[in-house]
């Protein structure tokens, strides 16, 4: 009976409406294209997408002649089609793509949906291969000078000796980012120490980055917001990339990149040396730049068992050498009025797997884990550490994408255990972590203007308890030039005395946490509108501005004693960020334009005086402007400024312009050199202080706000003998 009375409605419903049946390809390849977004103006259909196989079905109202559909895509132009409610052919429809656009960049991972940016509730800028290999040629060491262009991202430097860098967003310190690799955690704590200098450009498909609260898929750390560094996949096309530099500065890099994939296997390979001998910059006897031999390895399997799964198997290994300091100390080491040095010998092996199934043709289940250890020898000529540090990250996460929602759904383990050795124990003690969670989030597409995001996390970690992050973002399209959103999150830190600071302290000087310590607790939101247009011949304006606001209460504070420790505390009222970041990108023929501006107005209230951020400047700016004709030539030029940052100590840092340029000739498709300028104006904090206090056989290094090392010139040369 009930059979019957199902296939009796299904019969009904055909007969009071009609179906067209569309099929939507790629208008080069003719290649079918899934999760098209597809909105009409018949009454029944308020938003679908299309499955795997590029097809879709829209109900007609009976009355119905013709109607419009609207089409849009990932990396495609919109398009808008009269349909003929008359036709029940199948009809085949065709989408361009758009290789210039602002908005055919997908998000990978970092919201898990894999929407355009542009469509994306949540607030989220990528770069992308362009921009990758670009930096590769600029500064291929790292990448961490990518990152410092990026308006409301600070990469700081916390260490003259070794170099090492964290990462601050919107005004807050680096222990408040989040840095991912594909999706996973791997750098925090202990093991955060030289993460971001141990990545290089040529190992990346595109960087993401959320500004601001996003801890629901993620879990605790993401407060100021998190950076995901995606790692290339193999296509089937043989690649591979050499690329060559050197600078005035003495440093060597020399990376090397393949990729393939046939039908069921593929693999990706990255190799990267790089060498830096030491300079004193300043002619103050201690070294600016440290001494430095760094190998990377990273490569990985990938399997396609069947159409529908990939499976990856990488490995990642980065091994440094570092040693600053006192310069006569560096190569003799036994002149005691010239003793000062510090070596730091760090190893890192990271395993990882990622699988990837679509269980239905809108279903797709992914699994994921990584395991990490990071080793660090420090010894200079007074101490000898030695520690290492486990992470390990597990997840299981199914996303489903219904005909208006997309659904996500998952759990994941998060564990770091540090450990220092038992030849050379310190007062901090073992440090470890382990949190299991469980998120749900829901994009509901309510047509063909407005997108609503919510979510929610809880976490529960072992030692200080149970966390409900929720998180609710909105996307508004007023017409197809004006967009808004708007977003509120929570977040936790649970507390680790081993996380970043503004300048890094002897192991030995860092106290363990007191028996009392709560975990920080935060609540984040924006507000942004945007603006774009397009003209003739790709000609493309795109404005962005954003208003933030961030406070975090119970934060934990490390507080230097009268001897030079740092013991740590809850705050009894609340650190509060505060401004609006803004930024323009433009297309003009064959120029290209980047302007962007961000306030930071960043308090420490728990002081009754002096409450700004150390190292914090009110206003940064940042442009670009890269001129690329027709033919074998592309000039750029890059520019920034800093207003004056403050110490605890009170003192002022000077503002600072920082000016680049660079010119690049290609040979064909295969050969390039590039010639490149950074700090231009040779721009140091030693030109008006000393970087230390003390004497030379025991100096105390002072906070860094400007750039130490000075002009910098390199030539690089990439060769890609597989390019057509």
């Amino acid at each position: 009976m009930r059979i019957t009375l199902t296939v009796s409605i299904f019969l009904i419903c055909a007969n009071l409406h009609g179906q067209v049946r569309l099929i939507i390809k790629d208008s080069a390849t003719s290649s079918r294209l899934p999760q098209v977004s597809v909105f009409s103006n018949s009454p029944l259909n308020n938003g679908q997408s299309t499955d795997a196989l590029g097809r879709i079905t829209i109900l007609v109202p009976p009355d119905s002649m013709t109607f419009n559909v609207w089409l849009s895509a990932a990396g495609y132009y919109p398009r808008t089609v009269m349909i003929s409610a008359s036709d029940t052919t199948i009809q085949v429809i065709e989408m361009i793509q758009d290789i210039k656009g602002l908005d055919n960049v997908t998000v990978v991972a970092s919201t898990r949906t894999g929407d355009p940016v542009e469509t994306s509730p949540a607030k989220v800028e990528v770069l992308g291969l362009a921009e990758m290999n670009e930096e590769s040629m600029v500064k291929p060491g790292n990448i961490s000078s990518l990152l410092g262009d990026i308006s409301g991202v600070q990469v700081q430097q916390s260490s003259a000796v070794s170099g090492n860098t964290n990462v601050r967003i919107l005004g807050l310190d680096g222990k408040y980012t989040q840095l991912l690799r594909d999706g996973m955690p791997i750098y925090d704590g202990f093991s955060g120490g030289f993460g971001v200098l141990s990545i290089q450009p040529l190992d990346l498909q595109q960087l993401e980055l959320i500004k601001g609260s996003a801890s629901t898929l993620y879990g605790g750390g993401a407060i100021a917001g998190l950076i995901n560094f995606v790692s290339k996949k193999p296509s089937l096309s043989q690649e591979v990339t050499v690329m060559l530099n050197q600078s005035t500065r003495n440093e060597t890099n020399i990376n090397f990149y393949a990729a393939k994939r046939s039908k069921k296997f593929g693999y990706t390979f990255f190799f990267g040396q790089s060498f830096q001998n030491e300079i004193d910059v300043n002619k103050d006897t201690l070294s600016e730049l440290p001494r430095l031999t760094s190998t990377t390895l990273h490569p990985t399997l990938f399997f396609y068992p069947t159409a529908k799964t990939t499976i990856s198997i990488g490995y990642t290994g980065s091994f440094d050498k570092r040693i600053g300091g006192d310069m006569i100390a560096i190569h003799f080491k036994n002149d005691p009025y010239h003793a000062y040095f510090e070596n730091n010998s760090t190893q890192r092996n990271t395993f990882s797997l990622i699988s990837e199934s679509k269980v239905t043709a809108n279903t797709t289940f992914n699994l994921k884990g990584s395991f990490s250890q990071f080793n660090r020898n420090i010894v200079s000529n007074t101490d000898d550490f030695k520690a290492a540090q486990k992470n390990i990250y597990g997840e299981a996460s199914i996303v489903s994408r219904l005909s208006r929602h997309t659904l996500i759904g998952g759990m994941n383990l998060t564990g770091d255990y540090f450990k220092p050795s038992f030849k050379t124990p310190a007062p901090v003690g073992t440090v470890s972590n382990t949190t299991l969670g469980i998120f749900v989030q829901d994009t509901w597409n309510r047509g063909i203007r407005t997108k609503l995001e919510t979510g929610v996390r809880v976490d529960k970690h072992l030692e200080y308890g149970v966390f409900v992050l929720p998180r609710v973002s909105i996307l508004h399209k007023f017409n197809e030039h004006w967009g808004s959103r708007i977003g509120f999150g929570l977040g936790y830190k649970a507390p680790n005395p081993l996380t970043p600071q503004l300048r890094d302290y002897d192991i030995y000087d860092i106290h363990s946490l007191p028996a009392n310590i709560k975990a920080e607790k935060s609540a984040g939101g924006n507000i942004e509108a945007n603006y774009k247009t397009e003209w003739s011949e790709g000609n493309r304006f795109f404005i962005n501005h954003a208003f933030f606001y961030t406070t975090i209460r119970d934060a934990v504070i490390g507080t230097e004693t009268p001897n030079g420790q740092l013991a740590f505390s809850n705050t009894a009222k609340h650190v509060a960020t505060k401004g609006f970041d803004t930024y323009i990108q433009m297309t003009i023929s064959d120029f290209e334009f980047y302007l962007g501006y961000t306030y930071t107005d960043a308090k420490r209230k728990y002081l009754a005086l002096d409450q700004f951020m150390p190292l914090t400047p009110k206003n940064r700016a940042a442009t670009t402007l890269v001129y690329e004709p027709e033919g074998n030539w592309r000039i750029g030029f890059e520019a920034s400024f800093n207003s004056r940052q403050k110490r605890d100590d009170d003192k002022d840092l000077r503002s600072y312009y920082f000016l680049a340029a660079m010119i690049e000739k290609k040979f064909g498709k295969q050969v390039s050199v590039i010639l490149n300028g950074e700090n231009l104006l040779d721009e140091r904090q030693s030109r008006y202080e000393s970087l230390y206090t003390g004497t030379i056989t025991d100096p105390k290094f002072r906070m860094i706000g400007t750039p130490i090392d000075g002009r910098v010139i390199n030539v690089a040369v990439r060769w890609r003998p597989f390019s057509k």
